[in-house]
């Protein structure tokens, strides 16, 4: 697959400015996509859109097709007049303006707040058509409800008895609901068709919104690069309409988890937690389930990566009951017909391997099969010798190169807690005096082969761990860092502009 010599910045849409206490896609995510544009950068890498989880998550979702409504821009609301302004200021000031505000996500504060809001836009868009008329009636959303009805049903459902029952887990819920049983889900239509057609115009909102952010990125040359976990949540929609689908039990609580078994990495392992599929079912039903997760992507994205890719060729399986993944072991996973059924579907969606930590021969010769680019990140690369694989003298043309991804710390922050071998490493190698340590590892992956290069928005900006996105295995503390367009100055973009003409990324030229 030839993705062409790009570069591009990785920062998910909470992280931009605004004034309703994250990011959104609002007026910033335009600016970015000028921004980006204007320093000659081709791909902006985000985090999974979906709904946030435990933590606020992006990756424990409660969907792996819902968006999340906490990235609904407000003043959009305003201008199709579903909102007042008034309203909106009235909810986010003046505490969303305070400068900790601005560079933290109060997660707890602003979600109460949009979903306020919210709330009171869908009561007034319902009102404009008329409290009994059928939610077809107003063109565009039936025909995004039509379009999207082999998920959306279940995820309305699903997140209207979650609301109803405290956010419980599905497997607590009443037994009628929890089985699904038809009479209890058409007496719940019934009575609770304001709450279901809440959730099916907040998805619509959403997913008209990106579409014409995505939309103004393609018509400034900037490719929208995306992210599809594999795993999905225990506590979903997808789960709970689709128990088939998944290694569960009788009592529709996971069987084995998802994990890694102990390696030279971890002498525990890791316990994600994510149920197993059933593969045979999927095999069944032609894999449309998996097909249908990959191909609503097209408008929302130009390519996206698959995480962790190796999870198509083998999945660590950990008892469910386990308190670490000892016991845990690799069982195969049909990579070859599903990567053929996603290609099928995919139409030009260029698709990326994350292919990052304990990678096998099986894994390998996956990628290489279907032509997929793989990934290298530099934080990885200056703990060993000159065989790493994560060295630039070491890449192909078909990676995607990071100098960090969101769960590493930022540049800065990795550069001072390395060890002593890694920083005289990596100092030799960039011939670096490390005082600008992330700028010199921007430059090597510009410089590198691989086809794309992304940078961390925290390593444009010089920034430190305190702007570190993840710390995995942490539940508190991440996703809340957020940026200010006054940190970003005339130099970081002529030098990002300068350093891609150089290396003959996105046709610049070097002035």
């Amino acid at each position: 697959m030839s993705l062409g010599r790009s570069s591009g910045v990785l920062l998910h849409p909470t992280s931009l400015p605004g004034r309703a206490g994250s990011g959104d896609f609002g007026t910033a995510a335009y600016h970015f996509v000028d921004w980006l544009a204007g320093v000659g950068q081709g791909l902006w890498q985000v985090l999974p859109l979906n709904p946030v989880g435990p933590g606020w998550s992006p990756y424990m979702s409660p969907s792996a097709f819902a968006m999340n409504p906490l990235l609904v821009d407000m003043d959009d609301l305003v201008r199709r007049g579903w909102l007042e302004a008034r309203e909106v200021a009235a909810e986010f000031e003046p505490w969303a303006l305070q400068p900790d505000a601005q560079e933290r996500i109060a997660y707890g504060r602003m979600a109460a707040a949009r979903m306020r809001l919210l709330w009171r836009a869908a009561r007034r868009f319902f009102g404009e058509i008329g409290l009994g008329t059928p939610r077809f009636a107003d063109p565009e959303f039936g025909r995004f409800c039509e379009a999207q009805q082999s998920w959306l049903d279940d995820y309305a459902l699903f997140m209207t008895i979650d609301g109803r029952e405290g956010g419980a887990e599905w497997q607590r819920w009443p037994a009628p609901l929890m089985r699904r049983e038809p009479i209890a889900l058409r007496e719940l239509r019934r009575i609770a068709r304001d709450d279901l057609l809440f959730w099916q115009f907040v998805q619509w909102v959403a997913h008209r919104q990106w579409s014409s952010v995505r939309d103004y990125a393609n018509s400034k040359g900037v490719r929208v690069f995306g992210d599809v976990p594999i795993f999905v949540a225990p506590h979903s929609a997808d789960v709970w309409a689709n128990p088939e689908l998944f290694d569960l039990r009788d009592d529709l609580r996971p069987r084995v988890v998802a994990g890694v078994p102990p390696d030279y990495f971890s002498a525990t392992g890791q316990l994600w937690g994510n149920p197993l599929y059933r593969w045979e079912r999927h095999r069944a039903q032609k894999s449309r389930w998996c097909r249908n997760r990959v191909a609503p992507r097209r408008p929302q994205a130009d390519l996206v990566r698959i995480d962790p890719s190796r999870g198509f060729a083998a999945c660590g399986e950990v008892p469910a009951d386990a308190p670490d993944a000892i016991g845990g072991r690799w069982v195969p996973a049909p990579g070859p017909e599903l990567f053929d059924a996603l290609r099928a579907d995919s139409g030009q969606l260029a698709i990326i391997a994350e292919d990052l930590g304990l990678i096998t021969e099986d894994v390998i010769a996956l990628r290489e099969r279907f032509g997929l680019p793989g990934m290298r990140v530099l934080h990885f690369a200056f703990d060993g010798g000159p065989d790493n694989a994560y060295l630039p003298h070491n890449f192909a043309p078909d990676t995607v190169v990071y100098t960090g991804t969101h769960d590493n710390d930022t540049s800065i922050g990795w550069f001072a807690q390395a060890t002593a071998h890694e920083r005289r490493f990596v100092q030799t190698y960039l011939k670096s005096s490390g005082t600008e340590i992330g700028w010199d590892l921007i430059h090597a992956a510009s410089q590198s082969v691989a086809d794309l290069a992304i940078y961390p928005m925290q390593d444009v900006l010089g920034l430190g761990t305190e702007a570190r996105m993840n710390r995995p295995g942490m539940s508190n503390g991440c996703w809340d860092w957020r940026f200010r367009w006054e940190q970003v100055q005339d130099w970081h973009a002529r030098r990002l502009r300068e350093i891609s003409a150089a290396h003959g990324r996105n046709g610049l030229r070097l002035d």
